[in-house]
């Protein structure tokens, strides 16, 4: 009995495993970061984008959508051949007046001129700098933009005779201008005329083409220095006195004068398309002239 072996009973615990928990949250967050990723892009797009390129996304939005699938006529303020859905708030029954949207850009820079005239009138009023001068100052709303012309009178030159150089008070109405036209995203022409009188050294090779563009850059630099950005000058120009003021003697004081046109957008797009159709034709004239040449050789050996 001795010799008997124990018995040695070993009882094993199952562990219980525990169900798994799935991945729901992480699809959940996942779809969180994304939705949150679309919308800064969003947001970035549309900082980035024109006044112009927004009025055509809201407008895609508020397109009907049953013209659109009927093909019927697309929205009138865009071009997109995309449909998009929505109730339009301009137009509940289809879209009839296509195209308008340039016309209603058009209209608002319209306003927006005319606006920076009715302030600036009232400066002139109130401000000690333009009021002295109220006389010499001409505003006007032209098709091309608002016209600022600063002109001389008998006794009282905005510019030293016969000199670029500015005197104080021309300094101070060109200063008293600048917040205005800071308030405005409009291109700038800058222009210089002078009266028909020759200048006195004229012999020497300087004359009223040279003063005009001296006092027209002058005037420039005083804008920048009043704190406008000089990014904002699509041109600078001396004219001489080939463009005298209407009603007028060529030679009276009132021509010699500083014109700030702030540009319409059809003007300022029509000076950057002056010299670029320019090259264009030359490009063109270019290609024809070498044809001619290689077909005569061609034809010649």
């Amino acid at each position: 009995m001795k010799n008997v072996t124990p018995v040695i009973i070993s009882r094993k615990r199952k562990k219980k495993k525990h169900a798994h928990h799935g991945g729901t949250w992480k699809i959940a967050y996942a779809d969180f970061m994304t939705a949150m990723m679309a919308f800064f892009l969003v947001m970035w797009l549309l900082s980035q984008s024109t006044d112009m390129e927004r009025e055509l996304i809201a407008d895609y939005f508020r397109m009907p959508l049953k013209p659109s699938m009927a093909n019927g006529d697309k929205t009138s303020l865009s071009d997109s051949v995309i449909p998009g859905g929505g109730d339009d708030i301009l137009k509940r029954q289809g879209e009839v007046f296509k195209g308008q949207i340039a016309s209603i850009d058009k209209h608002k820079r319209f306003e927006s001129l005319k606006q920076a005239k009715e302030k600036l009138q009232k400066m002139i009023e109130t401000d000690p700098r333009l009021n002295n001068f109220k006389s010499n100052i001409l505003l006007n709303l032209t098709n091309d933009g608002l016209l600022i012309q600063i002109t001389d009178s008998q006794n009282r030159p905005m510019f030293r005779v016969g000199s670029e150089q500015p005197e104080s008070y021309m300094n101070g109405i060109l200063q008293a201008l600048v917040p205005l036209l800071q308030e405005l995203p409009n291109a700038l022409s800058l222009t210089g005329h002078t009266d028909s009188l020759p200048y006195a050294s004229g012999d020497g090779g300087y004359s009223n083409w040279e003063l005009s563009a001296g006092r027209a850059n002058a005037a420039r630099r005083v804008l920048v220095r009043g704190g406008l950005n000089d990014e904002r000058f699509l041109r600078v120009i001396g004219t001489a006195s080939r463009m005298p003021l209407e009603n007028t003697s060529p030679d009276s004081a009132v021509n010699s004068r500083i014109s700030i046109l702030v540009l319409s957008r059809s003007k300022e797009q029509e000076i950057r398309l002056e010299d670029t159709q320019a090259q264009r034709a030359d490009s063109v004239l270019s290609d024809i002239n070498l044809q001619n040449v290689q077909g005569y050789t061609d034809g010649h050996e």
